[in-house]
């Protein structure tokens, strides 16, 4: 029987905020494809880390788990934010040909792919945060109409080899003038990766923001408005504590920047 990740189980165990800085949706497909439980553990984990790390911020939480159809979409709507987790790989029909064999490709779920960027869609319309992890960085790039390496043939600097752990430390370079500099204050960074795609050809009003030693995208960003993605995991509490406190504490204070301009406006209207 394969493995199976349950909401209860990444929630946060304490009580939510009771007056929230910011309502975050957070979108996830919890369980998918090839899922074993080596894989299921790792998603229990960093998701339930994402989880805590936002509300420890003070932000409410709108679980949207795309492994089966979300009852509403248009949810995303009442959120201040979007935080899109890893997972499995992005179906290649949605961004270029469809492929018969990726070498290490795991995951693929077509079905929800298309609804987490129809949830993309709606968030980037309603002009909300968007912070993308990993298999999320990807959506976002593909939501703008870029691509993903299908798998990358020198994969040593971003995941374990066969018979070693999948996630590894990976430096990677951040560049200069970019939102993510601003975020991590740091020319360089060691991160937690354990991916085998990346983006390729960056996307509509994008820009890369961080590479690998290898000049591999390991991060993009929207220079004109609130959207990020990174390629690595720092929601993995094997890495920096610092650096996942700053990220996603400025994507936290993005969101609720923008709820206190929603509530502005309510008010004079």
């Amino acid at each position: 029987m394969s493995a199976v990740v349950h909401r209860a189980e990444v929630l946060p165990s304490g009580p939510a905020p009771a007056d929230p800085v910011a309502r975050v949706g957070v979108l996830v497909s919890l369980n998918f494809p090839d899922m074993d439980e080596e894989i299921a553990a790792l998603a229990r984990r960093f998701t339930r880390v994402a989880l805590a790390t936002l509300a420890d911020l003070g932000a409410a939480i709108e679980l949207l788990d795309t492994s089966t159809p979300l009852p509403d979409p248009e949810a995303i709507g009442a959120c201040d934010g979007l935080l899109l987790l890893g997972g499995g790989d992005i179906d290649a029909a949605c961004f270029g040909p469809a492929l018969s064999e990726v070498p290490n490709g795991y995951g693929v779920d077509r079905r929800a792919d298309l609804d987490a960027l129809h949830v993309l869609g709606i968030a980037e319309g309603a002009d909300l945060p968007v912070l993308g992890i990993c298999r999320g960085s990807q959506l976002i790039n593909v939501h703008r109409g870029g691509t993903v390496v299908a798998d990358l043939e020198d994969y040593v600097l971003h995941r374990g080899g066969p018979g070693e752990p999948l996630f590894l430390d990976e430096t990677v370079l951040v560049e200069e003038g970019t939102r993510l500099h601003a975020v991590l204050d740091a020319d360089r960074v060691v991160v937690r990766s354990g991916h085998h795609q990346a983006v390729d050809r960056v996307g509509r009003g994008l820009v890369v923001a961080a590479r690998a030693l290898d000049g591999v995208v390991e991060a993009i960003e929207d220079p004109a408005r609130w959207v990020l993605g990174v390629q690595w995991h720092p929601e993995d509490d094997d890495g920096s504590a610092a650096d996942r406190q700053r990220l996603l504490g400025a994507f936290v204070a993005a969101c609720a920047a923008r709820r206190n301009h929603q509530q502005i406006e309510e008010r004079t209207l």
